[in-house]
């Protein structure tokens, strides 16, 4: 588990710094599909991986307006602001965590119930659904997208032991 967080977190810094070349326009240029824009993708993605973690945690969720983080540097502050506790979380995971039931009240009154498990593995999924549309989008804008190669970024090494 810890290592494919671990790799969504290299591969989205490497996106940060890819966006420190464009221009804030065309971080926010009004694009087809994932969150409209490149800049909101990334702002979604980070979001919505905090907001996840702290609801395994028990905690309280509440989503942030995008509205207030229109700009590379804020997203990344929240990024590292909210890496802290995500980072905790996932460090600490162990196998005996994997069938914890978290239960879900929908809009409609259903409650679903979900393993933590499926939860952590939709949170990474979710990351790199959207990392597609970013290189997508960097093909289109005719800048070469950044590798989503997982080989090559020295992630074994870490958990070989």
């Amino acid at each position: 588990m810890q290592l494919f967080f671990k790799y969504n977190w290299m591969v989205r810094e490497d996106w940060f710094r890819w966006c420190e070349e464009l221009s804030e326009e065309e971080l926010l240029q009004n694009r087809t599909g994932g969150m409209g824009s490149i800049l909101h993708t990334l702002f979604h993605i980070v979001d919505v991986e905090w907001s996840w973690i702290r609801l395994l945690q028990g905690k309280t969720d509440f989503q942030e307006s995008f509205d207030g983080f229109k700009n590379l540097k804020k997203v990344r502050k929240l990024e590292a602001e909210y890496h802290l506790e995500v980072e905790k979380f996932v460090n600490e995971w162990d196998a005996s965590m994997e069938n914890h039931l978290f239960y879900d009240t929908l809009a409609d009154g259903r409650i679903v119930t979900d393993t933590w498990g499926e939860i952590m593995r939709h949170i990474i999924a979710h990351e790199i659904h959207h990392i597609g549309q970013l290189s997508i989008w960097a093909r289109e804008i005719g800048i070469k997208p950044v590798s989503a190669n997982l080989i090559g970024r020295g992630l074994a090494s870490h958990f070989s032991k």
